[in-house]
């Protein structure tokens, strides 16, 4: 989408600029290091895998950190996002939610859950000792996906819980459905308590006026996003920003810190950083015109697929709609299919044939990511694929029916920690009902529970979980992914 020189970003990117410096170098025969990665950038030994390696010690910095170049970059994403803490992490927006979560309260405290959040999210709770209690976004009439996190829902929970030490939610959501910030951020300070905003799948969100300021603008106390999901990142790259008290805000920065380390590891890949480095000067130097160009390619993607029969996409509405309202990020495209007759498993194939990956496939929906790599030309090939697929496949429209993911709805039996750690033994699926359950089963994507540790086992869960299965899902993180066996706290 662009003719820019990307090094023209290492200006303003002290980790970028360092890895371009160290990988001159090395192509140049100017670096001999004795050091770690074991590799040390000799091509010849497994050719170009190892190609752009570069630590963060002993590679963009030294192993003491002489040059601070680390607390350079943090602390100019913390000014991008208008706070006073960031952290960059090399273990994607999972690890950075698993810090938050230790971050916030002691062990025994409530925190207030959206029941949609990634599978990570439930996971630092098990790891932090808090007790979740699950608020559950209302599924949208017309769509079947997930709408707004309710804010009268939060507000009731915080009311019933007055030992909460957070509110946690996804916005926005996997298929882009936003929530009001502003709102659940008032409700949770009323408690006196931060909202977390786990906002993975935008981190382009507040650097253009085509899409919705990011979750810290608008009154949040936490902001997770990976970088390498909708920014030119590298895999695994993310960010935690917070505002900490020392900014009026209610996060010790001592804990959060304490929090990220202990979950981080300590062998950082400097290209990692590096390219979340650039990706920040890169949307504050040039996000306004890169992320309208990606609006304007997902509202050109969505008139032409609504041009074909039966095919519907997400997008919002307002209050004044007979439906109600329903709020959706316009950089985002989410494609229906139900009145097509047509399989999404069934489309996916088609499109892997054809070098085609997308982020998200079920029998309803599916969901191709469009970003600022992207241009009327590969967009304009994909949607010609999509169709003649959508073609081929063509069957009796039917009746929207929800993904598990989103449609069940938990029976908490027991703490999350306590249940991962208890004795466990495996039982036939069907025996496993009324049981507790000890271990976490998702249809993936998106990776959000549908049993976790401390869950009652119920019919209705286990049998959204094996229409998922039959329909040609994948079911993850179960230790027996065709769900003839379920893991159960032992009685």
């Amino acid at each position: 989408m662009t003719d820019r020189d990307p090094r023209g970003y290492a200006a303003d990117a002290p980790l970028f600029a360092a890895w371009l410096r160290f990988t001159d170098a090395a192509q140049a025969g100017e670096v001999q290091p004795m050091s770690i990665p074991g590799h040390k950038h000799r091509r010849e030994l497994v050719g170009d895998l190892i190609q752009g390696d570069v630590p963060m010690l002993a590679g963009l910095d030294t192993m003491k950190q002489d040059h601070g170049r680390l607390a350079d970059a943090e602390a100019r994403a913390a000014r991008a996002w208008g706070t006073d803490w960031c952290r960059i992490s090399v273990g994607g927006s999972t690890h950075a939610n698993q810090a938050i979560v230790l971050a916030l309260g002691r062990p025994g405290q409530t925190v207030i859950v959206s029941r949609t959040l990634h599978r990570s999210v439930l996971l630092g709770i098990v790891l932090a000792g808090l007790r979740p209690v699950w608020v559950t976004p209302a599924l949208d009439v017309v769509t079947g996906l997930p709408g707004a996190v309710p804010v009268d829902a939060v507000r009731a929970a915080l009311a019933a819980n007055p030992d909460a030490c957070a509110v946690l939610i996804g916005d926005p959501s996997y298929v882009g459905t936003l929530s009001k910030i502003e709102e659940l951020a008032d409700a949770s300070h009323e408690a006196g308590v931060p909202l977390v905003v786990d906002a993975a799948w935008a981190a382009y969100f507040g650097f253009s006026a085509r899409v919705p300021d990011h979750a810290l603008a608008r009154g949040a106390d936490a902001l997770v996003t990976s970088a390498h999901k909708s920014l030119p990142a590298w895999s695994q790259g993310a960010l935690l920003l917070a505002r900490t008290t020392a900014s009026g805000g209610y996060l010790d920065a001592d804990r959060l810190e304490r929090a990220f380390d202990a979950t981080h590891t300590t062998s950082v890949a400097g290209v990692i950083i590096a390219s979340v480095d650039a990706s920040r000067a890169m949307l504050e130097r040039d996000g306004e015109s890169l992320i309208s160009g990606v609006v304007d390619l997902v509202s050109r993607a969505r008139t032409r697929l609504l041009s074909v029969e039966g095919v519907e996409v997400l997008t919002g509405r307002d209050a004044e709609h007979p439906d109600g309202e329903f709020a959706v990020d316009p950089a985002k495209l989410v494609v229906l299919l139900a009145g097509t007759g047509a399989h999404g498993h069934a489309i996916e194939r088609d499109l892997n044939a054809q070098g085609m990956t997308l982020e998200m496939a079920d029998r309803e929906v599916l969901v191709p990511m469009i970003t600022v790599a992207d241009s009327v030309e590969t967009v304009d090939r994909f949607l010609g694929q999509l169709v003649a697929s959508i073609s081929r496949h063509r069957g009796t429209p039917r009746m929207i029916t929800a993904s598990a993911a989103w449609s069940v709805r938990a029976e908490q039996a027991m703490d999350p920690r306590a249940a991962f750690f208890a004795a466990h033994e495996t039982v036939p699926a069907d025996a496993a009902i009324g049981r507790v359950c000890a271990e976490l089963i998702a249809p993936y994507p998106p990776g959000v529970p549908v049993l976790a540790p401390g869950e009652t086992v119920t019919s209705e869960a286990l049998g959204a979980l094996r229409a998922a299965l039959v329909d040609g899902g994948r079911i993850a993180y179960a230790a027996d992914p065709t769900l003839a066996t379920v893991q159960v706290v032992r009685a």
